[in-house]
């Protein structure tokens, strides 16, 4: 096949969607692909919370790219941010260059959302990406230090008090790991202050943690949390967040440092596309992961609203993603092939959630495990599913000399982190 006669596959978005496309058309003749990604590495977003807690480095949960398509010789990646999309003339507009495309792939993932009140934005701190979660782990390093510094226990108090709103696994393992670092690994290492004065408040407006777990996970997760010192707060939604703290119904706390994990919605760009949407502005695709009345066009990831024979869309979780992934770069296949393509149909995996050092929560259909087992695990899966041998390593090393040693490894305080 000539160069001339390839179909030009134009991927947005290099995380576990994208990802998996590349690799399910990998080396194929057939296709010439191109990766655009405003940065320049593949993320494990599940850890996250790990390097905004100073239990990982940044190294450990992204490898670049271009280390990962180094094999593929049809593949392409260039850096930057997308403009607009010409979906008439089928063209990508991204920084000052532009590409056409036969197939355009949407894995641009979301963006944290306020639910309307995006002024709270500047009080707290969003989970969403490396800079995120150097922020976290800048602010909370700091906050001991200048509690150290002070040497006034009415000061620390105040600086040691944490605030994260959303129950769900992310807001769950970050109150579970702030917990840990401050009353377990860091606590002897001062000598003004006590670290396990700090508070850790969780806040979730709904009647229970980890809405999409069973009852008894929940509470398991709950009663696992306020063993570790974390306040949880049920039934509370935020009325208010401001440079002081956080305002309920009936109280507020005040905090200088407030972390929010409550939810996610479309990008911009992505809510600047003319087709059909979903209440959190994500693209409403049909069976086949097509946008809907767009043959050529995919949306996969949380990017996407899928709800095809379906109760309600299917969640913004990897697994999903990386399905999704998998179908479409094996639909085109097909598709150029002049062979057809089942519907696509999600495998649910299970949830998984970890709570803190020997304990989480783990369901595999009808496999429920709690505590030690539900933390091997997480562990487990969350090593299988790592990019590349040297994270694999490097996350296995940091685990197992944090958790032999009761240390955290990654408590440098980065000067050109700003949030």
């Amino acid at each position: 096949m000539s160069m001339t006669q390839k179909k030009k596959i134009t991927i947005i978005g290099a995380g576990f969607g994208g990802l998996q496309v590349i690799k399910t058309l990998a080396n194929n003749p057939a296709f010439e692909i191109t990766v655009i990604d405003k940065t320049n590495h593949h993320l494990f977003q599940p850890l996250l919370y790990q390097v905004a807690t100073a239990v990982l480095s940044p190294a450990d949960i992204a490898i670049p790219s271009r280390s990962i398509t180094t094999d593929y010789k049809n593949v392409k990646i260039l850096m930057g941010y997308v403009d607009k999309i010409d979906f008439e003339r089928k063209e990508v507009f991204f920084s000052g260059k532009s590409e056409t495309y036969d197939y355009l792939v949407l894995a641009i993932g979301a963006q944290t959302s306020y639910f309307g009140n995006d002024e709270w934005k500047k009080h707290s701190f969003g989970l969403k990406n490396l800079k995120d979660a150097l922020a976290i782990r800048k602010r909370i390093l700091l906050s001991f230090e200048e509690a150290e510094l002070a040497g006034d226990q009415g000061i620390a108090k105040k600086l040691l008090n944490y605030v994260i709103i959303g129950g769900g696994p992310t807001g769950v393992e970050l109150a579970g790991s702030i917990a840990e670092l401050s009353h377990n690994i860091i606590r002897k290492d001062f000598r003004l202050i006590d670290p396990a004065m700090t508070k850790v408040t969780l806040i979730e407006a709904g009647p229970k943690l980890l809405p999409s777990f069973d009852e008894s996970s929940s509470e398991f997760t709950k009663r696992k949390l306020e063993k570790r010192g974390v306040e949880v707060l049920l039934n509370s939604p935020v009325k208010s967040i401001d440079d002081e703290g956080v305002f309920l119904n009936d109280r507020k706390i005040e905090s200088k440092t407030v972390i929010w994990a409550a939810g996610v919605e479309a990008s911009s760009l992505t809510r600047s596309f003319p087709f059909e949407k979903d209440r959190a502005g994500r693209l409403v695709v049909d069976q086949y992961c097509n946008v809907k009345g767009q043959s050529d066009i995919f949306a996969i990831g949380d990017v996407a609203s899928f709800s095809e024979n379906l109760k309600r869309p299917l969640p913004g979780v990897s697994p999903v993603a990386m399905q999704q992934g998998r179908y479409i770069g094996q639909f085109i296949k097909n598709k150029e092939k002049g062979k057809s393509t089942k519907p696509f149909q999600y495998f649910d995996k299970g949830n998984m959630a970890t709570i803190g050092r020997t304990d989480a929560v783990a369901e595999l259909g009808s496999l429920k495990l709690k505590g030690l087992f539900g933390w091997l695990g997480w562990l487990f899966v969350h090593l299988v599913y790592q990019v590349g041998f040297k994270n694999k390593l490097s996350t296995l090393t940091s685990w197992v000399w944090s958790y032999l040693t009761f240390r955290a490894g990654a408590r440098l305080i980065q000067e050109d982190v700003n949030h």
